[in-house]
C-alpha cells in the first residue's frame, strides 16, 4: 500500500529532513530513530502508513512531545486510519512487544505500535519502518524491548525473529531441522540484510 505523506518540500533531501526535525528535538529517548522513520515516510520510504501506523492523536502527541516547534514541517493530510489487516497477527506481535518494554519512557509504546504495523510490510524490517539501517533497528530493540532483544542470540533477522517468538509461544515449532545451524533456509532467516 502506497504512503501518503505529509505536506513537505519533496526537494528537501532526507538528511535533510532528518536535521530539521532533530533541530526541534526535545532529546527523549526514541527522538533519533523517529525523525528518520519521519523523514523516510515523508519521502516516500518504508511501509507503514500515515503517520508511523499511529492513530492519528498518538502521532500528534509523538510529535509534540519529541519535536515541539517543527510547526508547518509536518501537517499531515487527514488521511482515513487503514483498516485492521491481519487484526489477530497484529494483536500478538503488539502483545509480545508490549510485555518487553524496558519502562524507561511511554514512546516505548508508541514504538510496539510502530513496529507491529511495520511487520506488515513485506521486506526487511528496518526498511519497512523507514529506518536507515538495521543497526538503528537493533538499537531500536535493545533500547525499547532489552529482555527480547537479547534472546536473539544469534542474530536472527528481526521480523523473523519476532513471529518465531510467537510460533514458540504457541508451542508450534516450524523449523525443518532440529536446529536453525543446520537448516537448508539458515541463510534466509540470519545474516546481514541489505
Amino acid at each position: 500500500m502506497p504512503n501518503a505523506s505529509p505536506h513537505i518540500d519533496q526537494a528537501l533531501p532526507l538528511a535533510g529532513l532528518y536535521g530539521r526535525l532533530m533541530a526541534h528535538a526535545t532529546g527523549l529517548p526514541n527522538s533519533e530513530l523517529f525523525a528518520k522513520m519521519i523523514a523516510s515516510q515523508a519521502l516516500g520510504g518504508g511501509a507503514l502508513p500515515l503517520g508511523l501506523g499511529l492513530t492519528p492523536e498518538a502521532f500528534a502527541r509523538l510529535l509534540v512531545r519529541h519535536f515541539p516547534h517543527s510547526g508547518p514541517l509536518l501537517e499531515l493530510d487527514q488521511a482515513p486510519w487503514p483498516e485492521a489487516v491481519r487484526l489477530e497477527e497484529r494483536q500478538d506481535l503488539l502483545d509480545l512487544l508490549l510485555e518487553h518494554q524496558a519502562g524507561l519512557d511511554e514512546s516505548e509504546t508508541w514504538m510496539a505500535h510502530i513496529v507491529t504495523a511495520a511487520c506488515m510490510g513485506g521486506d526487511h524490517l528496518w526498511q519497512d519502518l523507514g529506518l536507515w539501517s538495521r543497526l538503528d533497528l537493533t538499537r531500536l530493540m535493545g533500547d525499547n524491548f532489552p529482555a527480547l532483544s537479547t534472546k536473539n542470540i544469534h542474530d536472527m533477522k528481526w521480523k523473523k525473529f519476532l513471529y518465531k517468538q510467537l510460533c514458540q509461544r504457541e508451542g508450534v515449532y516450524v523449523c525443518r531441522a532440529p536446529s536453525c545451524e543446520v537448516c537448508a533456509d539458515y541463510a534466509k532467516c540470519f545474516g546481514p540484510e541489505e
